[in-house]
């Protein structure tokens, strides 16, 4: 299908959809109209803001070709037609990122763990830093960010730190932060004044609802133990932590932030669902990009994704080439939209490569 005979069925599409809810449709028909429009609506101004640029655009190239034009409007024609064509190409753009397909979890609040990877003690301080730098960028955002499980490092930061990130949009954000990152810099350990190089390793899950995943109860099985601080400190006296195991799987996960084992007990099973439905969405990604091979990245966890290099100030993204010089900046949370906005661009760049117009 053409573009223009994809955006004239996005146009009947929506004026279907007004003239059913001028019918005054009711209840939860209604409802699901009313967001069916608003879905549409950002997209069909955009359409016919292009279809109205073009249109002028035709008209200023007949002003211009045409023997009869005077001179002076001749003139003003050929003065206005850049700026027109720039404005006719950047809508163009823009509707076609609009008819892209969308990742429906991308909307999502998102579960993140980050672990130490090489390295022993400054690789947990690394995972300590990347964590900070997730806190400070999820507050710029008006996020919020909730501590499901952690293991603390003894001389700081984390073997493993797992949280949930909340608030809209994301995982479309996040999801981006997946893969291993590393480090390269003079531990506080180090007396010689090397540089050494260490990882941690970053996962972002989108979180899933409890219609997205159904979990039958006999595929559960549930273990209590003592919540431990760093160096296996016992916290409190009572096994509130709790450890949840999907039997069909074999995946576990444990939680022990909270003093109520009810309360861990909860938390866990929004991480395993989050789990399991990440499991299945990865599923149906492979699946799609085996036919479109329009997949952003082999969403390998175990690639390197990002560099960040203390002597040189530098903040360097594999994946597109992309070197900063900012890196208190970047692990500020200040900077760190300035590469996921590239990366958000690369993505979309790819995904427009591959639609394929006769």
């Amino acid at each position: 299908m053409s573009l223009s005979a994809k955006l004239d069925a996005v146009l009947d599409r929506f004026a279907v959809l007004e003239a059913r809810m001028a019918a005054g449709v009711e209840g939860g028909d209604f409802v699901a109209l009313a967001r069916d429009h608003a879905e549409l609506s950002a997209i069909v101004g955009e359409i016919r803001a292009l279809r109205a640029a073009e249109a002028e655009l035709v008209g200023l190239d007949q002003v211009i070709g045409d023997p009869a034009t005077d001179g002076e409007m001749r003139a003003m024609a050929v003065e206005e037609r850049p700026g027109l064509a720039a404005r006719v190409g950047a809508l163009d753009k823009a509707v076609r990122l609009a008819l892209l397909p969308r990742d429906a979890a991308d909307g999502r609040s998102a579960i993140l763990e980050v672990r130490a990877g090489t390295g022993g003690d400054e690789a947990a301080l690394f995972a300590g830093d990347l964590f900070r730098m997730y806190g400070r960028h999820a507050a710029r955002h008006g996020w919020t960010v909730t501590v499901l499980s952690a293991s603390e490092a003894e001389l700081g930061g984390y073997k493993e730190i797992v949280a949930e990130v909340a608030g809209a949009g994301v995982f479309g954000r996040l999801k981006f932060e997946s893969g291993v990152h590393r480090v390269q810099r003079v531990p506080v350990t180090e007396s010689g004044g090397r540089i050494h190089t260490s990882a941690a390793t970053v996962a972002v899950l989108p979180e899933a609802e409890e219609v997205d995943v159904r979990i039958a109860d006999a595929d559960l099985a549930f273990d209590t133990f003592r919540a431990s601080g760093a160096g296996g400190q016992h916290v409190n006296k009572t096994d509130s932590a709790v450890r949840v195991t999907h039997l069909p799987t074999g995946i576990a996960v444990a939680v022990q932030e909270e003093r109520s084992q009810h309360q861990n007990r909860a938390k866990a099973l929004t991480l395993l669902r989050a789990k399991l439905y990440d499991i299945e969405r990865t599923r149906l990604v492979g699946e799609r990009a085996a036919d479109r091979r329009a997949q952003v990245g082999s969403g390998d966890r175990s690639e390197r994704i990002r560099t960040y290099n203390f002597p040189q100030g530098r903040v360097t993204d594999h994946r597109i080439e992309l070197t900063l010089y900012k890196l208190t900046q970047v692990l500020d949370g200040e900077a760190l939209d300035e590469i996921v906005d590239a990366l958000v661009a690369d993505a979309q760049a790819s995904l427009l490569s591959q639609v394929d117009e006769p």
